[in-house]
């Protein structure tokens, strides 16, 4: 094989695209998950600052399920597009609600991750759960 047909690192690394949409998928769910089962069952920790769970039905409870249970259904690849734009809003509201009035920054108002999780649910509402999934399974 000659240089000319050699394919170069970057398509390479390219042809890596789809399955790192998937690991994110999966590396992000599983962390989102932990927010959630801290706000459920108090694991790995309770909420803070007396490590209890969320009362049933409060706002917080609600996004505590929101979080194991659509978090679960994105670490899967189960109707992802409409799980993750609600995961998205859920965090957006989060957001604005309870980081963005301690502090216009994200750093110091303590809202970085749910900005970056607002973004990356928004990037998987858009391009789908990827190849990994149980919905790719679904469509063959």
């Amino acid at each position: 094989m000659s240089n000319s047909t050699k394919p170069n690192i970057v398509t390479q690394w390219s042809a890596w695209a789809p399955y790192l949409q998937g690991v994110l998928r999966i590396v992000a769910s599983l962390m989102f998950m932990l927010a959630g089962t801290m706000k459920l069952f108090a694991f790995p920790a309770g909420m803070p600052p007396d490590g209890s769970t969320a009362q049933a039905f409060s706002q917080i409870w609600i996004g505590g399920v929101l979080e194991v249970f659509g978090g679960a259904l994105v670490l899967v690849g189960l109707f992802t597009r409409s799980i993750a734009f609600i995961l998205s809003g859920e965090m957006a509201v989060a957001y604005f609600q309870f980081h963005a009035p301690q502090s216009f920054w994200p750093i110091m108002n303590n809202g970085v991750p749910a900005v970056l999780y607002c973004f990356v649910w928004l990037y998987f509402s858009a391009a789908g759960a990827g190849s990994w999934s149980l919905d790719a399974r679904r469509r063959k």
